[in-house]
């Protein structure tokens, strides 16, 4: 029908652009010495796995919805491989997008402490536990916990064992889901205490007329240069609340972007194999594809608050030309 052509072109334009844009941002870190340092390492190690995502894994997602009944007809071992990169790049991608909330959240709390060469090592470190957590849970069903395909039914899907399921999903999404949560909760906590804070140490000039009367009662620090009053506003924002409340923005849309992408295929997946619903396919279909979509938006995301990568864009454009 025309309805399925349209939705298969759209999958179809969701996963070249997905991996056209993740590797635009790793071209541009690449080529751009400015970007070889912290926090640009967990934006790399984001889009790798985004890249990952769109190269390898989609474009199986997409065969195996033009099947007839969705069925896997590519064999027991590309079905085995087609699941690890599916868990292993996608859950990368989560923790990565985690790592990089972590970062902002250290950087503003704790900016005195959180110098350039503790970031680059502590980024480092969450680099190397995201994505050997990744391959921990993305490699446990070919050692015998569950079962990915059959043979029967031409079945190809994420292990159904209740034990992996809850291992699984816990790892991938909802202990990064409650990191993630508890972050932006003390961000935006942060933030309304400074502005807080800084509200109520501004000076606020007073009338000139007023100055006189009030003198008496309050002591004040008052300049005079003859007889011209010279008066400081300092209740502006600083440079660094500005910086800070860009961060916070951004941190709290690419977490909410990662919640609405993800939790609707995450509660499938935890629910189906423990009450044994059965859930539509065409539903999970909806539910994986709109998970996927996540490795489109991040990069959109922490590029759209960053003008050095606009201009980097710009600039790497007009070298090609």
């Amino acid at each position: 029908s025309v309805f399925t052509v349209l939705i298969l072109t759209l999958l179809v334009l969701l996963t070249v652009a997905t991996f056209l844009w993740n590797l635009l941002v790793l071209a541009t870190i690449l080529r751009v010495k400015a970007f070889h340092r912290v926090p640009h390492n967990l934006v790399a190690s984001t889009a790798v796995s985004d890249v990952l995502v769109a190269a390898l894994v989609m474009p199986l997602s997409l065969v195996k919805e033009l099947s007839a009944g969705r069925r896997w007809r590519l064999g027991r071992e590309l079905c085995l491989v087609w699941v690890c990169l599916d868990v292993l790049c996608c859950t990368a991608s989560i923790w990565n997008v985690t790592a990089i909330a972590l970062d902002r959240y250290w950087s503003i709390t704790r900016h005195l402490e959180y110098t350039l060469l503790t970031r680059r090592r502590i980024s480092n470190v969450m680099i190397a536990l995201t994505w050997a957590l990744s391959a921990a849970i993305s490699l446990a069903p070919l050692f015998g916990w569950g079962e990915t395909y059959s043979p029967e039914h031409e079945r190809c899907q994420v292990s159904q064992e209740p034990s992996y399921t809850i291992v699984s999903t816990g790892g991938a999404f909802y202990l990064p889901l409650c990191v993630v949560l508890f972050v932006y909760w003390k961000i935006y906590k942060a933030a309304k205490f400074r502005v807080g804070g800084r509200r109520r140490n501004a000076v606020v000039p007073l009338p000139e007329a007023a100055q006189v009367k009030e003198a008496s009662r309050e002591p004040q620090m008052v300049f005079t240069a003859r007889h011209a009053a010279i008066t400081f506003q300092t209740d502006g924002e600083t440079w660094r609340e500005q910086k800070e409340k860009k961060a916070a923005l951004m941190v709290g849309i690419l977490i909410g972007v990662f919640v609405l992408c993800w939790i609707p295929f995450f509660i499938t997946e935890l629910v189906s194999p423990l009450c044994s619903c059965n859930i539509p396919p065409v539903w999970k279909s909806i539910f994986l594809w709109l998970g996927y979509s996540n490795s489109f938006f991040n990069p959109l995301i922490y590029t759209a608050f960053n003008k050095n990568y606009n201009n980097a864009f710009k600039n790497l454009f007009v070298k090609q030309r």
